[in-house]
């Protein structure tokens, strides 16, 4: 897949990868400025602890980043790095981008404190609870109230962190499936809704995407 066929818009989340000098693994979080086909990428500068990083010109980075129910890949050699007008980071052209498909059943286990309202009923009952697992199309969460029935449409929201940037993510959902306080749940909960998300803005869609993303790499990260 050729990058300029992804049509990505100005200021797509991306994420940078490159080897530290000890050897591990350093990911860091930047936006797509803009392109020129076949010369170059020109990214945003990521930061760390408040202070823009140094890339050397001939350094190879790996980007990646969530589109549609998948992954996108390609390698890049930094070209330069620019301080004025503002930072600006460029890269080579990637000759091809590789994509890995996710299943939308795939999930990664989280513990995200959210604010639920239910939009379905005239009263609009608003409680709080946690996300327990989460995929591109759907999530589980876990409430101390029971405010809803199958059908309902569920609106949910959390400040989240994706690498050193706080977001604030909004999900609506329809709950799919139910379980009962009997079932073996965390402590506090008392119910647990299956939702499949609805009517996502293309920003909320992004930063989900993110967001998803994201947790899967740390959660690959953990593993020894």
């Amino acid at each position: 897949m050729k990058f300029e066929e992804l049509k990505l818009t100005y200021g797509y989340p991306l994420q940078l990868q490159t080897a530290a000098v000890a050897g591990q693994v350093e990911r860091f979080s930047c936006r797509l400025i803009g392109c020129l086909p076949g010369r170059s990428v020109l990214l945003s500068v990521p930061k760390q602890a408040g202070k823009l990083i140094r890339f050397r010109a001939g350094q190879k980075l790996v980007v990646r980043f969530m589109i549609d129910n998948g992954i996108g890949v390609f390698a890049g050699v930094v070209e330069s790095q620019t301080q004025d007008p503002y930072p600006i980071l460029h890269l080579s052209y990637p000759d091809a981008v590789t994509f890995k498909g996710i299943r939308g059943a795939t999930r990664v286990a989280v513990r995200e404190k959210i604010d639920v309202t239910n939009i379905s009923r005239e009263g609009k009952t608003k409680v709080s609870g946690f996300i327990s697992d989460m995929s591109i199309s759907g999530t589980r969460i876990e409430l101390g109230d029971d405010i809803a029935e199958i059908g309902d449409t569920l609106e949910l929201k959390a400040l989240v962190s994706i690498r050193d940037i706080r977001q604030e993510l909004t999900l609506i959902g329809v709950i799919r499936s139910r379980v009962d306080p009997t079932d073996n749940l965390a402590d506090g909960a008392l119910v647990s809704y299956g939702l499949e998300f609805v009517s996502q803005s293309d920003e909320q869609r992004l930063i989900m995407y993110a967001y998803v993303f994201n947790q899967m790499v740390l959660q690959e990260n953990s593993v020894p």
